[in-house]
């Protein structure tokens, strides 16, 4: 039997970095829009839901057909509430679905491709957790504590130091773009991150995570390479 995916976009209203940071216009339509539209675009996606405490968020949301089934509690919305909590929240208030797939508005680059790229790595895998990842612009290889005296000290320790880029190991980090998992696994671990996790590789170019006003104008620079 086909599994079924269930696909969450988290947005609360009371973003510090960025005021209404989920409505904000980039490049001409409200920022949590970029998300919703390439999520309809999924073969593998049944269901698209909003989950929002915010009136604002939920009418823009609609107005791009997206499913708010409920509201979200104003205690679930706080500056201090994990980000797992809205998503298990979700899956109690949309039940029966094999599979959830976590979308963060945030990561407006990401594209159908890397959305159905890692629902398909996962079952490919056969694995419960699959995240998408992508190449730091620094490696922690060329990393240091200091100390009191100001010496340096490696934070990774290595036996011989690289000099060029190209001779240090591969190492990737989240990009806060694509996470999916079994949802039965991941009431059980309440994590999407376990000791197996896969990774999905993106690339840099769609995997920027807008926290900032420097981030959306990077943003929007982006968008007009695209």
């Amino acid at each position: 039997m086909k599994p079924t995916f269930l696909a969450v976009i988290p947005a609360r209203g009371g973003s510090k970095g960025v005021p209404r940071k989920n409505i904000k216009e980039l490049g001409g339509r409200p920022l949590i829009a970029w998300t919703i539209e390439e999520a309809k675009k999924s073969k593998f996606i049944d269901r698209i839901i909003l989950s929002s405490e915010d009136a604002e968020i939920i009418e823009v949301a609609k107005e791009y057909d997206c499913d708010v089934p409920f509201t979200r509690p104003v205690e679930l919305a706080q500056d201090e509430t994990p980000g797992i909590v809205p998503i298990l929240h979700a899956i109690e208030q949309c039940s029966g679905y094999d599979f959830v797939v976590l979308l963060q508005p945030t990561s407006p680059l990401r594209t159908v491709e890397d959305i159905d790229g890692a629902i398909e790595t996962l079952i490919e895998r056969e694995a419960d957790f699959c995240v998408s990842v992508t190449e730091p612009d620094q490696s922690p290889y060329w990393m240091y504590n200091l100390d009191v005296n100001g010496t340096m000290s490696a934070v990774i320790k290595q036996d011989n130091l690289a000099v060029r880029r190209q001779d240090l190991p591969k190492i990737y980090s989240l990009n806060g773009a694509v996470y999916v998992a079994n949802i039965e696994k991941l009431e059980e671990e309440k994590s999407f991150l376990t000791n197996e996790t896969i990774g999905y590789v993106m690339p840099k170019q769609r995997s920027i995570d807008i926290d900032t006003e420097e981030d959306f104008y990077l943003c929007e620079q982006k968008l007009r390479t695209f």
